[in-house]
Formats: C-alpha cells, structure tokens, sequence
C-alpha cells in the first residue's frame, strides 16, 4: 500500500469555472488549487481570487505542463469532457471528471486506454452516490435487510426555467443530448450500483414542452442477466423540483425522496417485512445537514490517488452508463424515422 500523503501535497488544477467548477473548488478538502482554467477570462480569475497563490489562465494546457499539478478537475460543458480529460491522463494527470464524462462511451474508452498507458486514476463525478440517503441504502442493501433486490424505480427531474431552452444543456452540439444525458445519467448510474449490469435496455426519448432540439424527457426500461428491471424517468419538465429512487428486495424496500435544497428534505423509509406479511415494520432516517457529496466524492478521489485504487464509480462504470444512453438514442431515432415513413 502507498504511503497515504496529505491532501495538500496533491496540486489541483480546475478546468471550467462556472457553477459547478466553483462548487469543486470548495470541496477540494485541503487540497491546493494552483490553477483555475476558462475560456472565459473573468470567470477564471473570479475562483483564483477565492484561494491564495491559484493562477488564473485560459489556456489549460499551461496547467498541464506544470509538474507541481497532480491531479485536475474537469467541469467544462459536455463536448469538452473527454478531451480535456483525454489531454489530462495523456500528460499523467488524475483526472475526476464531472459527469456524464463524455459524448459518447466511445470517447471515454479512449481516456480508459490513455490512462491504462500513463497510469493515471479517472473517477467520473456521480456525485449523487455520496449522499446520506444513498449511503445507508447502500449500507441497508449490502447487510441483506432487503433480502435479494427485485427491481427498483427512479425518478429525477426539474422544471427548467426561462430560457432554459436557449442555454448550453439544449444545443446537441455542446451538451450531447437533453435530459437523459444531464439528469439521466445519474438515475443508470444509481441503477446499475444496486441492480448490477444491465443485459436488456429500452426505452425513448421524447420533447413535449421546451423549444429545442433536444429532450425534455426520457424513460428507460433496463434488465439484467437475472430480470431485475429498473424503471426510470428523467424529466424538465417536472416543475417542482424532485428526487425519488424506490429498490424493493423480497424481504423489504427502501425509499429515498429528496436530495436537500430545491429538491426538498433527503430522506430514507426502509420498509421491512413482517413473518405475517401485512404492513411493514417502519423506519425513518432523515438528513437535515448541509450536501457533502462533493466534498465525500473529492475526498475518495485524493485517497483513489494516494492508495493507487481504481475509482468507483471510474471509466467501466461510465463506460456502461454512456453505452445505454447511446442505445436509448439510437432507439429514439430509429422510432421517429419508422413514424416519419408511415
């Protein structure tokens, strides 16, 4: 095992400066953040004002050059993903890469066979795994208190707001895709952690509201080898924010609603089955703190870093996850051209 060295000996570098890159600066736990990367100038300068001796640059490959920077964080639109992290692990960077980490899987198993060369470690951002109420059904799932998971049903969405339909998220060309590619992707990735891999994909996207050329909702239908079906919805057009995953075992289920702030109270229900059978032994947990998440996934990351593990969830499980968004839009596009002939 590697030494464990403390999280301030790893120099970061974030590449993207907007929400999300600000939201990873302050969950770097102590790390040093020398560079902060944007093609917008003032952005770049607006975080690397926020923490002393940080650089502000344009350019990314300026970071990269710089022995002192061990590790950096991607949080660039969707098209700007993969290559930045593709120049990240070529040059021997760590990566942790916001989700869904590319375009397509195609693009990541480039990254996977560049980092397998440099040795470099790839976490993708599925930060959602590292809240409370994802934890303890995790915790709940792997004690066998459910008994052999059956299926389970997700549930995520948003309302947008005006002129959503005019920002990044819906031209194809920067975000890849609508809905299924933004929220979705965190609903299969929670999916495939409980159920396993999925053998069986179907579903489609569709556009019922928003002005754009992307979706506004998609619903998938996912299988294993075993028949453990996940249902799954992602939508924005929700108008209410929400969060909701149900995973029913034989001997019991759990469900999670919320996800704090806009999405309301996180909370767990773990619903346990009686020898008699009729209503359920009931317990509540609930999570009234503050989102840790970035900072527990950041902190996992470091220690993917100091201790040469491969991160979970790292390329594999964003390989799969992008492979079933890929047939669930091929799916999409073939039913739309079959309806275009009739």
């Amino acid at each position: 095992m590697k030494d464990r060295q403390p999280p301030s000996a790893i120099g970061f570098a974030i590449i993207g400066c907007g929400l999300i890159g600000r939201r990873r600066a302050a969950a770097l736990n102590g790390a040093r953040l020398l560079y902060a990367c944007d093609v917008d100038p003032s952005r770049a300068a607006d975080l690397a004002r926020l923490t002393p001796g940080c650089q502000a640059v344009t350019d990314f490959a300026s970071a990269l050059r710089d022995p002192a920077v061990g590790a950096v964080i991607v949080a660039t639109p969707n098209s700007s993903l993969a290559p930045v992290s593709l120049a990240a692990v070529r040059a021997g960077r760590h990566v942790l890469v916001e989700k869904p980490g590319a375009f397509t899987a195609a693009q990541l198993e480039d990254v996977q066979s560049a980092a397998a060369l440099s040795g470099a470690k790839v976490r993708i951002g599925y930060n959602h795994r590292f809240h409370p109420a994802l934890k303890k059904a995790r915790e709940l799932v792997d004690s066998g208190a459910l008994g052999p998971l059956m299926f389970l049903r997700g549930r995520y969405g948003h309302g947008g707001r005006k002129g959503y339909d005019r920002e990044w998220r819906a031209d194809p060309k920067l975000s890849g895709g609508g809905e299924l590619i933004d929220q979705g992707v965190h609903l299969i990735d929670l999916a495939g952690w409980f159920l396993g891999e999925f053998t069986i994909v179907d579903g489609h996207c569709a556009t019922f509201f928003w002005d754009m050329p992307v979706e506004d909702n998609a619903f998938l239908s996912l299988r294993t080898g075993a028949g453990q079906t996940a249902w799954l919805h992602a939508s924005c057009t929700e108008w209410k924010n929400m969060f909701s995953l149900e995973i029913y075992g034989r001997d019991g289920k759990v469900a999670i609603e919320g996800l704090g702030g806009s999405y309301g109270p996180e909370r767990l229900t773990f619903y346990k089955m009686l020898p008699q059978m009729g209503p359920p032994e009931t317990t509540v947990w609930e999570f009234p703190a503050g989102d840790a998440s970035w900072s527990l996934e950041t902190a996992a990351f470091i220690d993917d870093i100091r201790l040469g593990r491969e991160p979970s969830p790292g390329l594999s499980e964003g390989i799969r996850t992008l492979e079933i968004v890929g047939q669930i839009y091929r799916k999409t596009k073939a039913r739309k051209a079959e309806i275009g002939k009739s």
